[in-house]
Parts: structure tokens; sequence; C-alpha cells
């Protein structure tokens, strides 16, 4: 069956509210209005505005809350309306539902998703188009994945509500509506990279939003002559080196992409690891193609400041001619 991401989130979402009574939803007009983006569609009618909660607008109240409810054991599950306004909560995630289950030797639990719409791309005011993932997978204590496609929308949501420690669930805005085949099956461990495309000339890691340009940018690649493995990571923390250290040692070439800015981003951890294990066995430096290092710019230059295919295909021709 071929549906858009966000039916896939959709789905996923209420299949975790079916399975478990303790699975809750709250976030800034999700139930009556079915969310901004209609992620949670039709689901407080389905199941109740005990269960899909509309909170008020204040984002730390939100984790807040949830941090209480997951401590009686429930599940819950926040929408952060968009990117840019998850940083009122940033101190409950980092000062509290990242350190909890340490600092109490694993005694306290704490299942909360926190959803977070992220990237740009669509043409959005100041404020709604942000990509904090370094923030949260620089955190110790927090689980940071991103989907890039129905299928792993579906998947990953379901997993996500399951895990017993708090994961930072990252959706791709811009992508929300693009279609794939969704079936249900088995899926990959949560933390597992996806090779999407193999190839023999260079890997080009992505995730998120940037993972269709990747593909694209293989493709085009192809037309040349060079063949590019593409891996989408899925999850920024914990990250599977694994996959990535097998496909650069075969290759000699890594490629990092994300729409984030260059310094200090988490292609930047990436490379600084690839260069650590993979030293002997590449044939030129790791590159990374990212967004510049300024605030996200308005919506008639975002074009200009995401990356995209052409910066993807320059700097693959620099790598391959070092």
């Amino acid at each position: 069956m071929s549906i858009s991401m966000v039916k896939a989130l959709n789905n996923g979402l209420r299949k975790a509210l079916q399975d478990d009574p303790k699975v809750l939803l709250m976030g800034e007009d999700i139930g009556r209005l079915g969310g901004v983006f209609r992620v949670t569609d039709g689901l407080q009618k389905e199941f109740g505005s005990r269960r899909v909660i509309d909170t008020p607008l204040g984002e730390a109240g939100i984790v807040g809350s949830a941090i209480g409810l997951a401590m009686r054991g429930y599940r819950p599950v926040c929408e952060i309306q968009f990117d840019g306004f998850v940083y009122p909560a940033v101190n409950q995630i980092i000062s509290q539902l990242a350190k909890l289950r340490h600092r109490s030797g694993g005694v306290i639990t704490l299942p909360v998703v926190i959803r977070i719409p992220f990237g740009g791309g669509i043409g959005s005011i100041e404020h709604h188009s942000e990509s904090p993932e370094v923030y949260f997978a620089h955190t110790a204590g927090l689980k940071v994945v991103t989907c890039s496609n129905p299928q792993d929308a579906y998947d990953m949501i379901r997993q996500a509500v399951d895990d017993d420690d708090p994961v930072i669930f990252l959706e791709p805005k811009r992508h929300y509506w693009a279609k794939g085949e969704v079936t249900d099956g088995t899926p990959p461990p949560l933390a597992r990279a996806r090779v999407l495309r193999a190839g023999t000339d260079a890997t080009l890691i992505a995730y998120g939003p940037m993972v269709p340009a990747a593909l694209e940018a293989a493709d085009a690649a192809a037309e040349e002559g060079h063949s590019v493995e593409v891996i989408d990571l899925r999850s920024l923390s914990p990250l599977d080196l694994d996959t990535v250290r097998e496909s650069v040692h075969r290759t000699g070439r890594a490629l990092v992409t994300h729409e984030a800015s260059l310094s200090h981003g988490f292609g930047a951890e990436l490379a600084a690891r690839i260069q650590q294990e993979e030293f002997h066995f590449l044939e030129a430096p790791v590159l990374r193609i990212t967004g510049y290092d300024t605030p996200y710019p308005p919506s008639r230059l975002e074009s200009d400041w995401l990356p995209g295919v052409d910066r993807i295909l320059d700097a693959l021709d620099h790598s391959l001619s070092y």
C-alpha cells in the first residue's frame, strides 16, 4: 500500500494506542485539529480526549508533564509543533528526561517520545525550519532517530513508543507528503542504518531530509560512471558505526550531508570517527555537505542555503579527484 509519511505516522501511532492503554499523545492542537501537519488526524475522535490530549501552548509544560506521567507508568508521546519551538523545553529534556534513569540507577524508566518536525524546504517563516538534532545527539541518555520514508516512519514510531528510554523522534517535514509502500513485517532494529544503494567508489551518508537528495545525487553520479553507496543512518544516537565502517572500508571515500550548519555539526562527529577508525583505508579526506554557518534564511533564500544535489556532486568530484 502506497501512503504518505504523514499517513504512515498516523497509522503507527494508532497501532501504538491500540496495543497499549498506557500510551498517550500530547501536544498543541493535536486533538480536534489533528496537528498542524495532520499527523494525529482522527485519533482523538477514535481514542478520546484523555488519551489524545490538547495541551496549552507551553513546551516546557508538555515535556514536564510527560516526565511525570512516565514516572507513573504511562508512555507519553509529545508533539512539538515545529522544530524551533522545542527550545523552551530543552531544560526539561536535557536536565531531567535524559538523566533520571542514570541518576536513579535504573530504577526509574522514562519511556517518553518527543516528536519534532524538523528541517527546511517548505517556505516557512522564522523559527519553523530548524535543525536541532546535534543538541540532543550530544546529550547522553537520549536516543535520537529520524525517518526518511513512509515505511521507516511507520516502523520506527512504533519502536520508539515501545522503547523504555526517551527518544527524540525527528520527522523531515518537507517529505511529509512523499508517498511510499508500507507493509507490516519485522523491521530492523531502531538503531540500525540502512544501505539504500550499493556502490564502490564513494560512501554518501545522509539522514532524514537529505536522504532523497543523496539518492538523486547517486543516480546522477552513475550517469557519469561513478558508483556511489548511499547510507541512511536512521539513528544518530546510538550510531551504527559498523555499517558506516564496512562501507568506507570498501569504497575508500566518505561524504556526509545534512541540512544543519557545518561548524560543530553532526557531520563533524561522523567525519572524526571515520577518520579515526578507517584512516588507513581512506583515499581522500572525509567531506561534509551542509547548510551554511548562518541562521536559517528567509524562505525566498532557503533553496540557496540548503545543500542539494549540485553541492553533493561538487563534493564527490573533489573527493574522486583527490
